[in-house]
């Protein structure tokens, strides 16, 4: 509870006091200022809750903020985590496919007969699928 709610709540007590004073001994002056009294009580306490609902939510809107930022950040260190094993797969499979590839242009230049033999196997192959997929 902070102050305005405090001072709203006393406030309209008092008016209702001075209303119920009023009343009982036929001061019309007196009632309508506890009349009055008690509106502005109560006026005064919804603003005093309205303003403790009003700090709540931008602490609120702060946790949320603080929260967005550090998952943000979790996700920001993930992503570059992944980013980087990406790129080092992306690289492991570059150093062996060049491997992969050097060794058959030596088995190539190694055992030319066997390699242009293997060639003319393949194109009769490929060939012969094509014409029988007529």
């Amino acid at each position: 509870m902070n102050r305005d709610q405090f001072n709203g709540a006393s406030r309209h007590l008092k008016g209702r006091a001075q209303t119920a004073l009023g009343g009982l001994t036929g001061d019309p002056v007196r009632q309508v200022r506890g009349a009055a009294n008690q509106v502005a009580g109560g006026a005064q306490y919804a603003y005093g809750r309205a303003r403790d609902r009003a700090e709540d939510l931008v602490e609120d809107g702060r946790h949320l903020a603080r929260e967005v930022r550090e998952r943000a950040g979790e996700i920001g260190h993930t992503a570059r985590e992944r980013a980087e094993d990406v790129a080092n797969a992306a690289r492991a499979a570059r150093r062996r496919g060049e491997a992969y590839g050097q060794r058959a242009v030596r088995y190539a230049e190694g055992h030319r007969t066997n390699t242009l033999i293997g060639i003319a196997v393949l194109a009769f192959a490929a060939g012969w699928l094509v014409r029988r997929s007529r």
